[in-house]
């Protein structure tokens, strides 16, 4: 059997055997796919540089989520037909597939195309960071060197920059697959989290002007943690322990710094005077 590193956080909690085929496979194979729909979440974290957010943000989630979506679903029901699933090969299906059918040279062209479409999503989600950087920065949770724009430019580089040769110098020492696990349960959580804010800021502070309104809450929001606990379930022991580790750095560079930087724990102070 796996080992506890390989095995599915809810093969080691429920004792379930992971598959890769059959209902239960497609979800397993979900919380691993989930890497492809990240970019998505993109249009969130630049919500401040949009003329109408109201109008655009759910129009460009949707939008491209239902396009790639139905192209996915395509691809996939064409790559079967041309080969039979259990055959197909894990790292490279598309290619393979051409390759049994005699087209070595498709092969070839759809292996560039591949990690051409890496490099653009690791881009968009260089971007996503930086402007989450900004925005911590900003707020006081990170040091305000990071909340620095460009002078002509108008732009968070020093992010940029920081983050770039940072995340070169791991994803060149780091394989894919763990670095995908890795990233699909780091935004997992942060829908989670983000789920329940939602909830508990639509109780506590209804006041608040909200450019977008979540429709359907409580339901909605619920529905959302339960399918990203579930796809979290489904990923690595390894890679739940690696996720341990890097919460508690966060916690503690919060607790450390955050915390008593933060423009709200200010607010608070101040207000206690």
């Amino acid at each position: 059997g796996l080992g506890w590193e390989d095995a599915p956080m809810l093969q080691l909690i429920f004792g379930y055997e992971a598959t890769n085929f059959g209902v239960m496979g497609i979800f397993t194979a979900a919380s691993v796919v989930f890497f492809a729909f990240i970019g998505f979440d993109v249009v969130a974290t630049a919500a401040e540089e949009t003329k109408h957010p109201q109008r655009d943000m759910p129009r460009g989630i949707l939008g491209s989520l239902l396009i790639c979506t139905v192209l996915y679903v395509a691809v996939a029901l064409v790559v079967t037909g041309m080969q039979h699933y259990t055959e197909l090969s894990i790292s490279a299906p598309l290619a393979d597939a051409f390759k049994a059918t005699g087209h070595p040279w498709y092969a070839g062209a759809i292996s560039f195309g591949a990690a051409v479409g890496l490099t653009t999503v690791c881009l968009i989600l260089l971007l996503g960071q930086t402007r989450v950087f900004f925005a911590m920065s900003r707020d006081g949770l990170l040091p305000r060197f990071f909340s620095i724009t460009h002078p002509k430019f108008k732009t968070p580089y020093r992010p940029t920059i920081l983050l770039g040769v940072v995340i070169a110098i791991i994803a060149g020492f780091t394989s894919i697959n763990e670095l995908a696990t890795l990233v699909n349960i780091g935004t997992l959580f942060a829908f989670v989290v983000v789920a329940i804010g939602v909830m508990v800021l639509r109780r506590t502070r209804p006041d608040l002007h909200r450019a977008f309104r979540t429709p359907w809450v409580p339901v909605v929001p619920i529905l959302s943690i339960a399918a990203s606990v579930w796809l979290m379930l489904n990923l690595p022991g390894e890679t739940w322990a690696r996720f341990a580790a890097w919460m508690i750095v966060g916690i503690i560079v919060y607790f450390l710094y955050g915390r008593s930087h933060s423009r709200l724990g200010r607010m608070g102070a101040n207000a206690e005077y």
